[in-house]
This record gives structure tokens, sequence and C-alpha cells, in this order.
């Protein structure tokens, strides 16, 4: 396998003293894991962060053999993981997304959808502009996989984006991640209750 192609890093698992096992989305190949050498060293630990966008070049000798990546990143996410809310919502689709998708399988839409929406998790004002966009990536996955996905919620309303995230909760749970939860869900969690927290702070200000 020979692919030269632009990916978003989805996952880092160390390996080694100094290298990683990475799971990578691409538009037209879908998800493939790659063996990084050196990944956790200086030079290429900025590059392997969840969420960047990086030209990957990936080959292997063999279909059996985990194939070997060299990385060059295009755009980092790492200025925005200092922040609780951003960096919460881009570990969950991260997470979500290298957990629950078969490898070598291609979904372009939820390629170009997951780019659109860290794009808007990292430049959105706050979290009122894309908690919608999260919640359709969501249902979209869904979809993507046959799970059906439910209506999207109005934009402009943030208590309905609020609930519609609580009501996905369970298909999540129960199609996707069945057998998988763990620290998963968990990451999804945490980002519900930091999200709850902006409506929380709204009614206090109609109040």
């Amino acid at each position: 396998m020979q692919l030269r192609a632009p990916a978003i890093l989805l996952s880092a698992r160390a390996h080694g003293e100094t290298a990683v096992i990475a799971r990578l989305l691409t538009e037209h190949e879908g998800l493939v894991a790659a063996y990084i050498a050196g990944g956790r060293g200086r030079i290429l630990r900025p590059v392997v962060i969840p969420g960047n966008l990086v030209e990957l070049d990936l080959r292997s000798k063999s279909e059996s053999q985990l194939p070997f990546a060299k990385l060059e990143l295009v755009q980092s996410r790492g200025p925005w993981l200092s922040e609780p809310l951003p960096a919460a919502a881009i570990s969950w689709v991260c997470a979500l997304t290298a957990t629950v998708l078969p490898e070598r399988n291609s979904y372009p839409n939820l390629y170009l959808a997951l780019s659109a929406l860290l794009d808007a998790i990292c430049n959105a004002p706050s979290a009122r502009g894309w908690a919608e966009a999260l919640v359709a990536y969501e249902m979209l996955l869904l979809r993507e996989l046959g799970y059906g996905g439910g209506p999207r919620p109005d934009g402009s309303d943030f208590a309905a984006v609020l609930a519609a995230f609580e009501n996905l909760a369970g298909p999540m749970e129960r199609y996707l991640l069945a057998d998988r939860r763990g620290d998963v869900m968990a990451a999804r969690t945490l980002l519900g209750a930091r999200l709850a927290r902006i409506e929380d702070r709204s009614g206090k200000d109609r109040d």
C-alpha cells in the first residue's frame, strides 16, 4: 500500500520508546492505521496531535503489515488544546471517529464534515458557533454507519442543540460504542457538562 494524501490525525498510541501507532482519516481511503517512528520525539510531538491536519505519506510492503507513515503538518489544532471547551470537543470527535470507523472504507462525507467541524471549533467565537455542527456530525456518523440520525436542531436555539446532543447519547452507546464505551464516552460526558455551563450562564443572565 502506498498513499500520499491530506489526513486528519485522530489518535496516537505510544509504541516502544519513541514511536506511536496513529489512526488517521483520509477523504478517499478512509481510516488508516500507521506506525510513526519518532512520533513522541521533539520534532514530531507537535505534529502528532489529535485534530491536526497533516500531509500523510503511507507505505507498506504487504497488506498484512502495518504501514509506516511520514507526516508533514498542514494545520495545527494545538493552540486550542489549552482552551477547555474546544479541547473537549476536539478530543471527543477525534476519539469517536477513531473508535467506530472500520479501516480502509471510504467515507468522504465524514472526512469533509469533520474537517469543517474542526475548523468551526477553532475559529468560532464561542461554542454557540459550532455546537450545532457537532450534533450534525454525530448524526451523519450514525447515518453513514447505517443507524439513522434524527432531525437536525435549530442552530439559533442553543437549548434545542443541547437537547439534541443529550438525545444522541443513547444511540451512540447502543449502536456505535456498545462494547467500546469506556474513555470514549467519558470524553463526551465532559464535553456535555461544559456545554451545559454555557446554557446555565445564559439562563442566569436572562433572569
